[in-house]
């Protein structure tokens, strides 16, 4: 780490901080667990896992992602103290992936796929943030998936906030928001002091100082009651210290269970860690690579450590990474303050914090929200760019109906299907003269092409001639080869002449397309 962008580094670390607590607290509540491990999530999040990360702009904490894992466990284990050595173990295996290098494997997720994840959180962030910022505060901020834990959705969340609004969060609310735009439009303007006072910082004193105000002078637009503002939990004695942590129970390691809830937490936090990793360098404005093995050995000391003083589990997360960014981060300093901070914080000034209204929080989400979704560039919807259109909307509509990991593996799934459909489209070129036919194998001819290949042979006529060129091709599959000798015996009886070119039974033999593509060959 340096010091040489220490004002823009932590002014992003501060954004990122008054973010993530709501978050981290939201996150635990939704889990069943105690609020407190959230927020040691939290700050491991940002001071340990920052010190191994590879990538300077990403910031890891508790996630949304994990919380029905975390919530089932816990039931399944019979206590949070046995969940939390679950935890420890799958630091451990999260660490043993990165030694492997396992982190490698998230190269095959395509573009399409995480554009596509991009933009759906974007639009995720703002669907959730609209009851908030209308001061309907019903659903535990941090909460992602489409089924929420009320028995709403998204959506019916969104029209119950319309149908009960708070006259004083959407006065705070829409005065951060015009705050924030207005703030950015002088930073533009290089005008200094807009560039170096933190934004994030004066939204949150101006949506605590309104709801003071309005105690005093409108207190119809009051935000009184505790679910409308930030809830850390006070530590004020050493009973409330001790009762705060909790430590794994180490003989929960007889119970086959344990290994289970480990396993399933190591594949569920290292994918969604991978595929953040992969946004995080997608987003950095200097475009630095990150090795993925290496945050996979980030991720797995962060969850060891997390585990052992009774904390959450950790991802990489792209919506904290996302405000990171966007707050103007240079370096991973600013992930370290943002952990430094929520610490002090929570130690020194618990009852301050919570005066912060959530809807201030609200907006400052909503901003982040919508420079996410329209920050990446649509594909074109036509038939040359609908392999990379499909994946992209799937995954988009995936994300936003179900949750962040179903919505992902629906665009991988998309992506295989529009490879294997397009490769079976453009494989195999058919010309027409008259009677005269060329088929042309304009790339590798396998056993995916034999359905479209059979049809085609067996449309053609007596009096046909048929000139099949295999040149192109460097392998073709055995029920190719064999189908196309078939349609040359037929040919005789049918009245078609039929010729080959560069079709031999050395093309489908697999130790020879190998070598035929080594470039030293």
């Amino acid at each position: 780490m340096t010091l040489k962008h220490f004002n823009k580094d932590f002014s992003a670390g501060l954004s990122v901080f008054l973010v993530t607590l709501p978050l981290c607290l939201g996150i635990a509540l939704a889990s069943g667990a105690p609020l407190f491990s959230g927020l040691l999530a939290g700050i491991v999040g940002g001071i340990v896992v920052t010190l191994f990360s590879g990538s300077e702009v990403s910031v890891s904490g508790p996630a949304a992602g994990l919380t029905i894992i975390v919530l089932d466990s816990i039931a399944v284990l019979g206590s949070f103290s046995h969940f939390l050595a679950a935890v420890v173990l799958a630091g451990a295996l999260q660490y043993l992936l990165g030694w492997l290098k396992a982190g490698r494997l998230s190269s095959f997720v395509p573009s399409s796929v995480i554009n596509g994840m991009l933009v759906a959180i974007g639009i995720v962030i703002i669907l959730k943030q609209i009851p908030h910022a209308l001061g309907w505060d019903a659903d535990v901020e941090g909460e992602f998936d489409f089924l929420q834990l009320n028995h709403h959705n998204t959506f019916s969340e969104i029209i119950e906030a319309i149908s009960h609004p708070h006259p004083g969060a959407i006065a705070i609310s829409i005065t951060c928001l015009a705050l924030m735009i207005t703030w950015e439009y002088f930073s533009k303007k290089d005008f200094r002091f807009f560039k170096i006072f933190p934004i994030s910082l004066l939204v949150v004193l101006t949506g605590v100082l309104m709801n003071q105000v309005f105690k005093l002078w409108i207190p119809s637009f009051y935000l009184s009651e505790s679910s409308h503002l930030v809830k850390v939990p006070l530590i004020l004695s050493l009973e409330d210290a001790s009762s705060a942590f909790h430590f794994p129970a180490w003989e929960a390691l007889s119970n086959p269970k344990v290994y289970l809830a480990a396993f399933t937490l190591t594949l569920v936090a290292s994918i969604e860690s991978l595929l953040s990793l992969e946004v995080a360098d997608k987003l950095d404005p200097q475009r630095r690579i990150s090795s993925p093995s290496q945050e996979l050995k980030a991720q797995g000391i962060g969850n060891m450590v997390s585990g052992l003083i009774g904390g959450l589990p950790l991802t990489l997360v792209t919506l904290r990474t996302s405000v990171n960014i966007y707050s103007g981060s240079k370096t991973r300093l600013s992930a370290f303050i943002q952990g430094i901070l929520m610490l002090i914080a929570v130690i020194t000034i618990p009852q301050l914090l919570n005066f912060i209204p959530l809807a201030c929080l609200a907006a400052l989400l909503l901003l982040i929200g919508y420079k996410l979704a329209t920050s990446q560039e649509l594909p074109q919807l036509d038939l040359k760019s609908l392999p990379q259109f499909l994946p992209f909307f799937v995954t988009i509509v995936g994300i936003i109906f179900s949750d962040l990991l179903l919505g992902i593996v629906l665009g991988l799934l998309t992506g295989i299907v529009s490879i294997i459909v397009t490769n079976n489209r453009y494989a195999i070129s058919v010309a027409r003269d008259q009677q005269n036919i060329l088929i042309l194998f304009m790339k590798d001819v396998t056993f995916m092409n034999k359905a479209y290949l059979k049809s085609l042979l067996d449309s053609f006529e007596k009096g046909d001639s048929v000139y099949i060129d295999g040149t192109r091709a460097e392998f073709i599959d055995h029920d190719i080869f064999r189908l196309l000798e078939d349609f040359k015996k037929d040919a005789f009886y049918r009245g078609i002449q039929v010729e080959f070119k560069g079709i031999s039974p050395h093309k489908y033999s697999f130790k020879n397309a190998i070598i035929s593509k080594t470039p030293f060959s």
